[in-house]
Formats: structure tokens, C-alpha cells, sequence
């Protein structure tokens, strides 16, 4: 019997032919390769896009509900009340007449100061002016101001000028469309009284606008 000699066809490589079986070293390197490849593309779009997924993420309400309710109440003053809620002026219509008298409780006329809860994060809030324009009980309703110049084109702010509310005597601004509920509890402290001239042009546009008498 003759034995088969082996045949090498020079620059011939035998691994390329389809259905040949590769070494187990050879495939351990390709796939080493590859997940390697693969690992680097997704290191590359964390690096560049895992920011911006994060904020994403971060800015849904839900996540934002779960963080206030993980927070705790917002940072105000320790042991006093916050101004949480706000309606629809509309729906707190009722009579509204200029009555300040620095007694020791805000009448509406008055500049308070109290800590409101942002609407769109209630984990947190500022210690703001509010210009109260009448009361339940123990709990005052007041039109929040605001120093922000933006406000001078929207149509539910109305233009103040300037008071002694603000420390630094910038121009102010109070927001007609909305009346927060502010414990008196929770008056940081008296900030001033507005002149009747400008209580009243508050008054005029709130009983033309929103029912109030």
C-alpha cells in the first residue's frame, strides 16, 4: 500500500476555504477582536452621549415626583409652614378692599415675605414678596411679585415699579392669574405696605379680569 504524500501548493492558504474548520486559537483571537471593537463603541457613546441620556432621564416628572418625596419638605424656615398651594384667582373671587394695619397681622395691602415651593419642583422653592389681597381664617391669599424684567411682556404680570420690599430697589412685578395660599405661620417677616394708588390699580384689573368685587 502507498501512503499519500501531503501536497503544498505554494502562496496557497488552506484556512480561507469555505467550510474549513479555523483553530480553536484562531477563532478565540477573532472574537477577542470583535467584543474588543464592540466594547470600545460603547465606552466611545457613554462618554458622548450618556450625559445627555442622564439629564433626559433627570427632567421626567416622575423622577422629579420621586425625588421631592425623597427629599423631604423644601428648606424654608425650620418649624414653619411653606406656601404650597396656588388656584386660579378666579376661583378665590371675593370682595377686595386696601385695609393695612401693621398690628401684628397682614391685612391686604401688606408685602410678606414666606418661602413658595416651585410649581414644576415642590422639593424646592424661594423666600419671596407676596402682596396680600385678602384671608381665610389664618391663611392669607397673595399675589406673588417678581424682580425678573421678562415679566414686563406677559399679560398676567402686572408692573409695580419699585418699593421698599426690595432691598436693592429693583422694578417689580406681581402675577395676576394665580393666588397662593400663605399660612401666616409661615411670614418670615413684614416687608412693607404698597401706597393705595397701586393697590387699587391691582384691585381694578382683578375685579375686571377675575371676578373679584
Amino acid at each position: 500500500m502507498h501512503r499519500r504524500e501531503k501536497c503544498e501548493v505554494p502562496g496557497f492558504d488552506a484556512s480561507s476555504v469555505p467550510g474549513r474548520r479555523q483553530s480553536p486559537a484562531l477563532s478565540s483571537a477573532v472574537m477577542a477582536s470583535t467584543w474588543g471593537s464592540i466594547g470600545k463603541k460603547l465606552g466611545d457613546f457613554a462618554v458622548t452621549q450618556g450625559p445627555k441620556l442622564l439629564r433626559q432621564v433627570q427632567n421626567t416628572p416622575a423622577v422629579k415626583r420621586a425625588t421631592a418625596a425623597l427629599a423631604g419638605p423644601p428648606s424654608g424656615v425650620p418649624g414653619r409652614p411653606v406656601s404650597r398651594r396656588t388656584s386660579p384667582t378666579a376661583h378665590r373671587a371675593r370682595r377686595i378692599e386696601y385695609a393695612p394695619d401693621l398690628d401684628g397681622r397682614a391685612d391686604p395691602g401688606e408685602i410678606v415675605w414666606t418661602w413658595v415651593t416651585y410649581e414644576e419642583d415642590p422639593g424646592q422653592g424661594k423666600d419671596r414678596p407676596v402682596l396680600v389681597v385678602g384671608r381665610d381664617g389664618n391663611t392669607l391669599l397673595g399675589l406673588m411679585l417678581s424682580s425678573n424684567s421678562e415679566r414686563d411682556d406677559e399679560p398676567n404680570w402686572l408692573a409695580l415699579g419699585t418699593g421698599p420690599w426690595d432691598a436693592d430697589s429693583r422694578p417689580s412685578w406681581v402675577r395676576l392669574d394665580r393666588v397662593l395660599d400663605v399660612p401666616e405661620a409661615g411670614i418670615r417677616r413684614e416687608g412693607a405696605v404698597l401706597d393705595v394708588d397701586r393697590f387699587e390699580t391691582v384691585a381694578a384689573r382683578l375685579r375686571a379680569d377675575y371676578s373679584w368685587h
